[in-house]
C-alpha cells in the first residue's frame, strides 16, 4: 500500500477518528486538568476537539496562509482554551474553545497579510474579516431599492456598520486590494528589466549638493582666514585656542598663560569675534553665524 506523504492530510484523518466526548466525560477531563494538571486528561481533551480546530482553520484558507500554518495556530488557540477553561461555569468546552481558536487564527492571518501592520483593535479586526461581506450586502440592499452607491457612500456605510472611522475603511481597502510586492521584482517580464527598488528616489546627498557644499566651505575658509588675519597676535591666539582646537581651552587656563584675569580674556575673545563678524558681514550673507 502506498504511503501518504501529505502530513496535513494524515493529521486531519487522525483528528477525524478521535473519540467524541459526552458532556460528563468532558467535564471530568476539564477538572482533572485544572485541579491536578493531569496531562493525559489534557491530551484527550485537545485530541477530541482537534477536528473543530481543523474545521475552523479551513475557513481562513482564502486569506493566502498555508493550511499547515492555520492548523498550527488553531491548535495553539485550542490549547489556550483548555488552559483557561473553567468547568464550574456550566459551559461546554467546545463553545468556549471556538473563541480562542478563531482569535489565534485571525491574529496569524493579520500578522502575515502584509509587512505593514494591518490593525490591532477589535473593530479593525472585525473590519478586516468582514469588510467584503458587508460591502456585498450593502450593494445588494442598494440594488434592491434601485439605488447606486458611489465609492465614498459605500465606505461611509461600511464605517457606520462596523463602527470604525472612514479613514480605517480607506486604509483597510488598500490593504485588502493586494499583497506586498518585493522591491527586487522587475518592472517588466524581460530578464534585464529594471527592479522597482531602482526607481526609488535616493534620499542621500546628491552630487550637485555635494559640489555646492564643497564650494561654499572653500569660500568660507578663505573669508575666515582673511577675518583672522585682521586680528592682533593676542586675539588670534585666543581665537585659535578657544575655537580651532579639538579640545578648546578654558578662559582660566588662557588667563594663567597670558597673565590676565579670566574676565579680561573673555572680553578680548568677545572683541575679536566682533571684529571677525564685521569682516565676514562685508562679504554678505549670514556667514557670521559660524562664529556663534
Amino acid at each position: 500500500m502506498a504511503l501518504d506523504g501529505n502530513p496535513e492530510r494524515t493529521f486531519s484523518r487522525r483528528a477525524m477518528t478521535a473519540e467524541l466526548l459526552d458532556a460528563e466525560t468532558e467535564l471530568q477531563l476539564a477538572y482533572a486538568w485544572r485541579d491536578q494538571r493531569d496531562e493525559q486528561a489534557l491530551h484527550r481533551l485537545i485530541t477530541a476537539y482537534m477536528r473543530l480546530a481543523i474545521s475552523m482553520a479551513s475557513k481562513f484558507k482564502r486569506y493566502g496562509a498555508s493550511m499547515n500554518d492555520l492548523i498550527q495556530e488553531a491548535s495553539l488557540g485550542l490549547m489556550k482554551a483548555a488552559d483557561k477553561f473553567d468547568p464550574d461555569r456550566g459551559v461546554r468546552f467546545s463553545t468556549y474553545a471556538v473563541w480562542w481558536i478563531k482569535a489565534s487564527i485571525q491574529d496569524h492571518v493579520m500578522r502575515n497579510w502584509s509587512m505593514v501592520r494591518t490593525g490591532s483593535t477589535s473593530s479593525q479586526k472585525s473590519l478586516f474579516f468582514n469588510m467584503r461581506r458587508i460591502q456585498a450586502q450593502l450593494e445588494r440592499q442598494a440594488m434592491s431599492k434601485g439605488e447606486t452607491l458611489d465609492r465614498h457612500q459605500l465606505r461611509q456605510l461600511i464605517a457606520t456598520e462596523v463602527g470604525v472611522s472612514l479613514g480605517d475603511v480607506e486604509m483597510m481597502e488598500g490593504r485588502l486590494s493586494g499583497s506586498d510586492f518585493s522591491l527586487n521584482a522587475t518592472q517588466s517580464t524581460e530578464d534585464d528589466g529594471r527592479e522597482w527598488i531602482d526607481a526609488l528616489e535616493d534620499d542621500g546627498v546628491q552630487a550637485a549638493e555635494t559640489v555646492a557644499q564643497d564650494h561654499d566651505l572653500a569660500t568660507l575658509r578663505v573669508w575666515l582666514t582673511d577675518a583672522i588675519a585682521q586680528l592682533s597676535d593676542r586675539e588670534q591666539f585666543i581665537v585659535r585656542e578657544r575655537k580651532l582646537r579639538d579640545q578648546p581651552r578654558t578662559l582660566e587656563s588662557l588667563g594663567d598663560e597670558l597673565g590676565l584675569s579670566k574676565e579680561r580674556v573673555r572680553q578680548l575673545e568677545a572683541a575679536a569675534f566682533g571684529k571677525m563678524r564685521k569682516t565676514l558681514e562685508a562679504h554678505g550673507g549670514e556667514v557670521h553665524e559660524f562664529l556663534l
